[in-house]
């Protein structure tokens, strides 16, 4: 990627904060191809994350066949739900009926996720399991069994396998302290990996987190470069990063360090790994105006100029939203806006139409470079 292009987009940035949402939104073209066949036209892959209850609706399933060329289930394979009852029981009836719906369409599923280092999302009985007189053998014990449990169920009908989710903390850029790391240190992380690998000799496996181009979030680039040159430099079996492009989620929306976030990019893939955009969506929230149409053309302009810097590069393969239409994306509890109206960080509003966002992925996948 050329300086020029970091310089373009660090003014579209600019242009964005100085000129309004009117004036800085591109003529989108109209479009009547999906996104899905867009983005296979360039050898990549559109998608979104389906829970339980987004998937009962109708007008949900039809959106996901007609869009979507990749799906990953949002809460359905970890832990919490797969193995939340104590050191025995499995529960896979919600993430079987999901695999089964994408199968059924020739929908390839991702896998999320098979470890959340992170005590809130960890069941409470592992929290409060005893170890015994040898915790670090039954620690890797326990870690080992269940990916083994949860992989070998589905083997190769899961097309890539977030292993690993959120191990570093933003604030220190260290490996967050959690269960399993409080007794194995970095061991998790490198048994988490090669039980993957052992189970899935085929199967991408990803190291995902939610650092982002923002700044504030120096800190927490730097910890995750830290970390997957420590990954390579041990030889841990990993082929892709998951970004997770939760874009302006806690910062500010117009705060892109495009030209620190190219350097990062260009670390990352040095280390000869794929990326992957795993849990996009556009946060509105602090967009001052109620104006629809400005915070729609906001939303668009800021999605299109990260997606050109991110899908400049041919390691990029896959762009999944994190819940749409705009109704069922988790930011509407998560980050509310103060004037209490909806957000709009989907390419679909609540009547499932198409919204600028939505144009502007289309004209990203349109003048993406072919991988």
């Amino acid at each position: 990627m050329s300086e020029n292009f970091a310089v373009n987009r660090r003014a579209a940035l600019a242009s964005v904060a100085a000129l309004g949402a009117a004036a800085a939104l591109p003529a989108f073209a109209d479009n009547a191809t999906p996104l899905k066949d867009l983005a296979a036209a360039k050898g990549l892959r559109f998608g979104n994350a389906i829970g339980m209850g987004p998937f009962r609706d109708p007008k949900v399933k039809a959106l996901m066949i007609a869009e979507c060329n990749v799906l990953v289930m949002e809460n359905e394979l970890k832990m919490y739900v797969t193995h939340n009852n104590n050191a025995t029981d499995y529960n896979f009836a919600p993430a079987d009926e999901l695999l089964g719906f994408a199968e059924s369409h020739n929908i390839p599923m991702r896998g999320h996720n098979l470890y959340w280092a992170r005590d809130e999302f960890t069941p409470q009985w592992l929290k409060s399991y005893d170890f015994g007189p040898k915790p670090k053998v039954e620690a890797e014990r326990l870690l080992r069994d269940y990916i083994k449990v949860v992989t070998t169920r589905y083997g190769e009908r899961i097309c890539s396998w977030d292993v690993v989710n959120e191990t570093i903390d933003p604030k220190t850029g260290e490996v967050r302290d959690n269960v399993f790391t409080r007794i194995l240190g970095m061991d998790t992380l490198r048994i988490a990996f090669e039980a993957a690998r052992e189970h899935l000799p085929k199967t991408e496996l990803v190291y995902n987190d939610y650092m982002s181009w923002e700044a504030g979030n120096e800190a927490h680039r730097a910890g995750v470069l830290k970390l997957l040159r420590w990954f390579r430099n041990e030889k841990i079996p990993i082929d892709a990063l998951g970004v997770q492009s939760h874009i302006g989620n806690g910062f500010d929306l117009l705060g892109g360090q495009v030209n620190q976030w190219k350097d990062w990019l260009d670390a990352v893939v040095a280390l000869d790994l794929d990326l992957h955009i795993t849990e996009f969506d556009v946060d509105d929230q602090r967009i001052p105006t109620g104006d629809i149409e400005q915070r729609d053309a906001i939303v668009a302009t800021v999605g299109r100029i990260y997606l050109d810097q991110m899908l400049s590069y041919k390691q990029t393969k896959d762009v999944v939203f994190w819940g749409m239409p705009d109704h069922y994306n988790w930011l509407q509890d998560f980050t509310p806006r103060e004037d209490k109206l909806p957000l709009r960080p989907t390419p679909f509003d609540a009547n499932f139409e198409k919204k600028p966002l939505y144009y502007a992925i289309a004209d990203s996948f349109k003048n993406a470079p072919a991988r």
